[in-house]
């Protein structure tokens, strides 16, 4: 088994490819580095660090070469950047932006300037490091947050442990806020020491630089190599972070502990938006939350702005005790420990702020640390929500490193403020896009990966929601899973393989929908079957297969949402589908007519008990939706197509003139239904039926 030591100083290896950069221009020989460089997340954070290349291009206007620099845009990765992912600036025009400096106070003003050394018209915004990379006199830097830097750089002695790991080659710099003058400062540090091939950055990370694009990769690599072999040596046998206080609990019970409490959490925290939660259990963070110095470190913050930009400057710590397993008192305790953490929140602002400052920000915790358990993180949404948790984790790693070969210092309050509260950062956040109408949101669709459930998906999908799909179809899941996973993003989609039938599995299931995304806020129950047969034929097998499924099911479905919504206490929707033969008799299918008629009852009682707790309950009832229909293959379809004495391509006709509006209902067209239903657009509706049926007088309900 790999241990955590074995993994955190595992030598890095260079992945350069010669025979493939030959071929390239030097902006695309950066793009190269900087893709290399990010995919390892020992090198850099999601989003943290950046590169940049100077080159002789020629003048759009004029046709006289120029030196351009090319650096990664605001807000871009390095692992996932394209070439549209640079901002192009010329350099004689921001040498020129030296005489337009006024001095510390006013070196955020510098900002508004770059866009006039805009080169080629690139709309790409230039981030706030722009200067750092344009006044260091070498054509290729990178700028990168490795753990192991971190780790000397938020030590103590972070200056004599930098001289003595790299000597004169790497230099120090004490801790200076990114933006203009830090550009000075590293300037000025080149030019006083010619020899030197980068600086460490205190509680900051690492420059490097090169005139050649696979000469600067390659010293990165070796530096933090270098940094990784000292950890390495300086650690063998040490017991981290004090050594362990706690054991971790099985990973099932684990799991079921975070089951609990993320629900809980996620009603708390989602006052202002709803969140999505993510929980890790990785080794790196069982070692920590385990740890009797967690607590102590915990509580002096994050270093890198990276981490804590991403994770508040501390987490909460849970008070979960594994030996005792004492989960009751802590979810009898866990309103007083978040409600005592946003008072410290706001006391932290309330200390630091500047008459200008943005206003207070969400208060709650975005980092959850339970010992014998893992980490748990909530954001605005999944993807940000694990990113969050990866930065956490490198700051576990910095941490590591820096206690125990030094004391760890975390950045001191004010100047994490500054940065928190950064009127730049804050005029980034308004630029974000609005928020999708779904955006927070969970929902589960079981019969996920039939046609109408895998609309109804991909609607939600579409919306900005995390959604699981429940189907007892292996096959067919892991097919409509791959579709949408590939067109919305991993982070988004889950499966749980689930008979509605089973009640241990139904549990199970809203177990794991709360691990993998912290709640639920939608309930879609669509699983299904249909059956065809007269009275006299139908035999009580098919009687009880039917109820089971299509009225038993959608009760079990709908209690385990119930208890879960109920547990955050922020409302939710519930929507059946169930059909019009739940209101319009239909020959040869007594058992299928009366249990689609027991779930439309049964959503209406739901209604009731439901709505003093915000749960709102409706029913979209579907006809003939061939297309994508698992219902309609097999016995099903030959059932009603001797009914009614046609075949496949008969029936969908049939159905079709047999409408009033002479039209074939699609599964998309549930989905659109379904949509609304789930939507805050319908959050005064609660008890309705929508039929989606081309028109049948037979099924009107009034």
């Amino acid at each position: 088994m790999t241990t955590v030591d074995q993994r955190l100083h595992a030598r890095l290896q260079s992945l350069w490819d010669d025979a493939v950069a030959e071929k390239m221009s030097e902006p695309e020989k950066l793009l190269y580095r900087s893709n290399l460089l990010g995919s390892d997340k020992r090198i850099t954070n999601y989003g943290g660090g950046n590169t940049s290349a100077k080159v002789m291009q020629a003048d759009p206007l004029t046709g006289d070469m120029a030196e351009v620099l090319w650096v990664k845009g605001s807000g871009g990765d390095v692992g996932s950047i394209k070439m549209d992912g640079f901002s192009t600036l010329y350099m004689d025009k921001l040498r020129a932006l030296k005489g337009k400096y006024r001095g510390l106070a006013h070196e955020d003003e510098m900002v508004g300037y770059l866009p006039h050394c805009t080169f080629n018209l690139n709309p790409r915004a230039a981030s706030i490091d722009t200067p750092l990379h344009a006044y260091v006199p070498k054509k290729h830097v990178d700028h990168m947050h490795p753990d192991a830097i971190i780790a000397i750089a938020a030590s103590a002695n972070s200056k004599q442990l930098t001289a003595d790991i790299f000597g004169d080659e790497i230099g120090w710099l004490p801790w200076k806020k990114p933006g203009y003058e830090l550009g000075l400062w590293l300037e000025d540090f080149c030019l006083k020491n010619p020899d030197a091939k980068g600086v460490v950055l205190e509680s900051h990370g690492l420059f490097t630089w090169d005139d050649d694009a696979k000469a600067c990769y390659d010293l990165t690599l070796d530096i933090i190599n270098r940094a990784m072999d000292f950890f390495a040596a300086k650690t063998k046998g040490v017991a981290v972070f004090g050594g362990p206080e706690h054991d971790s609990l099985p990973q099932a019970d684990r799991r079921a502990v975070a089951a609990k409490l993320m629900p809980a959490i996620r009603g708390m925290v989602s006052g202002q938006q709803h969140m999505v939660g993510h929980f890790n259990d990785s080794d790196a963070v069982l070692e920590f939350v385990n740890a009797k110095g967690m607590r102590d470190l915990a509580a002096l913050g994050t270093s890198c702005p990276d981490h804590f930009l991403r994770t508040k400057i501390r987490p909460l710590v849970v008070d979960f005790i594994p030996a005792q397993n004492n989960i009751d008192a802590v979810m009898e305790g866990l309103p007083g420990q978040v409600s005592a953490y946003r008072k410290d929140y706001a006391a932290y602002y309330d200390r630091c702020k500047h008459a200008d400052s943005p206003a207070l920000r969400d208060p709650n915790a975005v980092v959850y640390l339970v010992p014998g358990v893992g980490m748990i993180t909530f954001a605005k949404d999944k993807a940000t929500a694990r990113i969050a948790g990866e930065f956490y984790v490198n700051a576990i790693n910095v941490m590591r490193g820096a206690s125990t070969v030094s004391t760890y210092c975390g950045l001191p309050e004010q100047e994490a403020f500054d940065i928190e509260y950064w009127l730049l950062e804050e005029a980034k956040l308004q630029r974000m896009p609005k928020p999708k109408a779904m955006a927070g949101r969970v929902a589960l669709v079981t019969g996920g990966a039939g046609g109408i459930g895998a609309a109804t998906a991909e609607r939600y999908l579409r919306e900005g929601a995390c959604v699981m799909l429940a189907d007892i179809d292996a096959s067919a899941l892991a097919d409509t899973a791959k579709g949408l996973s590939s067109a919305y993003s991993p982070d988004v989609v889950r499966t749980v393989e689930m008979n509605v039938t089973d009640e241990m599995a139904v549990v199970q299931a809203y177990a794991d929908l709360a691990v993998e995304f912290g709640g639920i806020d939608i309930l879609v129950s669509n699983a299904g079957i249909a059956s065809s047969a007269p009275i006299e034929e139908t035999t009580l097998d098919l009687w009880n297969k039917n109820m089971a499924i299509l009225s038993t099911g959608y009760f079990l479905v709908s209690r385990t949402a119930f208890k879960l919504m109920r547990a955050q206490d922020i409302g939710g929707a519930i929507v059946f589908v169930a059909s019009k033969n739940g209101l319009a008799a239909s020959p040869n299918a007594s058992a299928y007519c009366t249990a689609k008629a027991s779930e439309i009852h049964l959503a209406r009682c739901l209604a009731l008990e439901g709505a003093e707790a915000g749960i709102r309950v409706n029913v979209v009832n579907p006809d003939a939706v061939l297309k994508g229909s698992k219902i309609w293959s097999g016995e099903w379809l030959d059932q009603r197509a001797s009914t009614y004495g046609t075949d496949k391509g008969g029936l969908e006709e049939m159905y079709r003139q047999r409408s009033m509006l002479k039209r074939s209902v699609l599964p998309e067209d549930i989905a659109e239904a379904a949509y609304f239903l789930a939507s805050d657009a319908s959050a005064k509706s609660t008890g309705n039926i929508i039929n989606v049926d081309a028109g049948n007088k037979e099924a009107f309900t009034r």
